[in-house]
């Protein structure tokens, strides 16, 4: 049977904010994961049954990377665990460039076709420009791995020649941490957070001009004056500054992040790039958040086109993201409320698993 190896440009487990090394995590963790061997840096701790090899970063190595491949410790790495009898499954996470440097390795090691290499995208759109080559490229990886089905169709669009097995993977979320809680439990959590009882809006993300955080901040000066009764928490950023009705939380680990969700009404993902899924979106709404989100990327497939929120049609504009909070506040957009937790992590597992069967029969 193929063996499976993950090379992570992260240590994994990965105890900072990060959507992919998340999920990675919570799969390591779930006790039904696939994965056989973890190519990675040092973790703070390691994953109990999985093999490691771990990348050295030592004085040789520096002076190797200036001639030769950046990530050439990855390389020694994966060369130290390959065995010519047998085979492998190579799963890399948004990472095209080591994607061909292995294609490379294993064809100089002459087991090219003992392997499959599984690249996942965690972006939208194409990365790769569509001439140049691009069609080799494909034809060097086994499988591409995207997060919507939206997505793929932007790649078929896109592509004339896209000579590649495609699979969706949905993000998938521990809706047993990140879940709703009934009143009595959000006021609980609000008063230990310091959140008045009031109409509660939270945006959480990376500050970047992209997240879209100044639009959210011009849309709250608007607002808070018409709606005195309302509150904003925002979380992710370092930002120091006074929020008229609101507060700066700063960054805060992945760990303490549910109540965050569960203390808000309303969760704003105004983000102005193709995000690949805005997994923080599923975070809110199993938390029971009401959201408002650009419809950019892979967003409309993850709220269903606007049945599980309010999707922005033009979220650079200010009075949109304003006209859509107002709505919310006074009843003119109703939560949805969910019969049963969406995009899980057993979800996730399965798909994941299943996917990881398809590449070993291939290999049989």
């Amino acid at each position: 049977m193929a063996k499976v190896i993950l090379l992570s440009t992260f240590p994994l487990p990965y105890s900072k904010i990060g959507s992919w090394t998340t999920m990675y995590r919570n799969y390591l963790e779930s006790g039904n994961h696939k994965i056989d061997h973890i190519v990675c840096e040092e973790p703070h701790q390691r994953i109990p049954g999985v093999a490691y090899t771990i990348v050295k970063d030592n004085f040789w190595i520096k002076v190797r990377r200036k001639f030769s491949y950046y990530r050439i410790g990855y390389m020694d790495a994966l060369k130290r665990i390959l065995q010519k009898d047998e085979k492998y499954v190579i799963q890399l996470v948004d990472n095209f460039s080591m994607a061909d440097k292995i294609h490379e390795v294993l064809t100089e090691m002459g087991i090219r076709q003992n392997c499959f290499i599984q690249l996942f995208y965690h972006g939208y759109d194409p990365f790769l420009p569509a001439q140049n080559g691009t069609g080799d490229f494909y034809a060097n990886v086994d499988g591409l791995v995207l997060l919507t089905n939206d997505s793929y169709k932007t790649h078929l669009n896109y592509y004339t020649v896209f000579p590649i097995g495609v699979s969706v993977l949905y993000n998938g979320i521990d809706t047993k941490r990140f879940r709703k809680v009934d009143a009595s439990e959000k006021n609980q959590i609000r008063e230990r957070l310091g959140i008045p009882h009031k109409k509660v809006f939270l945006w959480c993300s990376q500050d970047r001009p992209k997240k879209g955080l100044d639009l959210i901040l011009d849309a709250w000066n608007r607002i808070h004056q018409k709606f005195p009764d309302t509150f904003l928490m925002v979380v992710g950023t370092d930002r120091k500054r006074e929020i008229p009705n609101g507060k700066f939380f700063g960054r805060i680990p992945n760990d303490d992040l549910p109540q965050y969700y569960q203390a808000a009404d309303s969760y704003l993902f105004p983000t102005l790039c193709h995000e690949g899924f805005g997994l923080s979106l599923v975070e809110a709404l199993n938390c029971g958040c009401h959201c408002i989100a650009s419809k950019q990327g892979g967003v409309p497939e993850v709220l269903q086109y606007g049945k599980l929120g309010r999707l922005i049609q033009n979220p650079n504009y200010v009075n949109e993201w304003e006209q859509a909070m107002t709505d919310f506040i006074t009843g003119r957009d109703i939560p949805v409320s969910l019969d049963k937790p969406v995009y899980t992590l057993e979800e996730w597992v399965d798909s994941m698993n299943a996917i990881i069967e398809v590449a070993k029969k291939r290999l049989s």
